[in-house]
């Protein structure tokens, strides 16, 4: 998807840059003026959202009670794992999870053993994932964090700065997640729906909605996420991609894509840097909480006043 004008610095305005090869300057002309626009709409949405206020609606809530770097990583891998289907019903979930690990989860997970521990989660389960496939989740995340000490640190033993985004490196994590011996769970190594539903990869073409809002709260260092991760640029970041960013990218223009996959993940963001290259992600957050909240509906969606800009034709 390319917008038809380009930002030349953060405190530039947009300049119209017609396609290669138009017939239809006029045309292009109006959707310069559109894009343009948008851009400004897109930002003034930014500028003016509440993110403290909508907070308490999203799971980086969890993360944010805690004050060792350690304990945000650990709390929000687990907080991320379980953010999706409706928001109403993920969090006690989450909630439930974290409780059982007290003050110090990083603690909790990194010395977890199944046999003596197991019987804290006796009961909690959500959707695909059953009582045992939590056990397995929260086994796999230990085994990680004794290996490389942190998510951090196993996340960049995969990444490359020649990387374009964080695909590569977040395959390279969930394969070796993936690799771990669930005997100790399962009784037999074996990887059921509801542990492999933890952890989708880019490489299987999942949009990876949960592991993506994980490093947006992890290396993006503006508004409520946290950037304790170091090194790696903002701009790589993969917009979490979910039913809301969806329907929006598909209205304004960003994506003409019909699945929701790393496909259309990739798209949305690489139209998400026209707008800011250094921070594309920047408009993630409210525009998911747009849907999450209500206001965008289909029976509200004459009445936005980002529609009226959008790029599709």
């Amino acid at each position: 998807m390319r917008l038809y004008y380009k930002i030349v610095s953060a405190s530039s305005k947009a300049q119209w840059s017609p396609p290669v090869g138009s017939e239809k300057p006029e045309s292009a002309k109006l959707e310069a003026v559109a894009a343009k626009s948008l851009h400004e709409s897109l930002d003034a949405l930014y500028k003016g959202y509440d993110f403290k206020g909508r907070v308490r609606h999203d799971p980086i809530q969890f993360p944010m009670k805690y004050k060792r770097k350690r304990d945000i990583e650990v709390s929000a891998f687990i907080a991320a794992s379980f953010a999706y289907g409706r928001v109403d019903l993920f969090m006690p979930v989450i909630d439930r999870v974290l409780s059982i690990m007290e003050d110090r989860p990083y603690d909790f997970v990194r010395d977890f053993n199944v046999g003596k521990k197991r019987r804290l989660f006796q009961g909690i389960r959500y959707r695909f994932n059953d009582t045992d496939d939590i056990v397995c989740l929260v086994y796999m995340l230990s085994v990680l964090l004794n290996e490389y000490g942190s998510v951090e640190k196993a996340f960049k033993r995969f990444y490359s700065k020649k990387d374009s985004d964080v695909g590569n490196a977040l395959s390279g994590m969930i394969e070796f997640i993936l690799s771990i011996n669930t005997v100790p769970v399962y009784g037999r190594d074996i990887k059921p729906h509801g542990v492999l539903q933890f952890f989708p990869s880019p490489g299987n073409r999942s949009a990876c909605k949960r592991a993506n809002l994980f490093l947006r709260w992890m290396i993006r260092d503006r508004d409520i996420d946290f950037g304790i991760w170091k090194g790696i640029p903002k701009h790589k970041l993969v917009i979490p991609l979910d039913a809301h960013i969806a329907r929006v990218s598909r209205c304004l223009g960003f994506t003409r894509r019909k699945s929701a996959d790393w496909k259309m993940a990739l798209e949305i963001t690489s139209a998400l840097r026209e707008l800011d290259h250094e921070d594309p992600l920047k408009y993630d957050f409210a525009l998911c909480h747009r849907g999450i909240s209500g206001v965008c509906r289909a029976e509200n969606c004459e009445k936005c006043e980002l529609k009226r800009w959008s790029l599709r034709t």
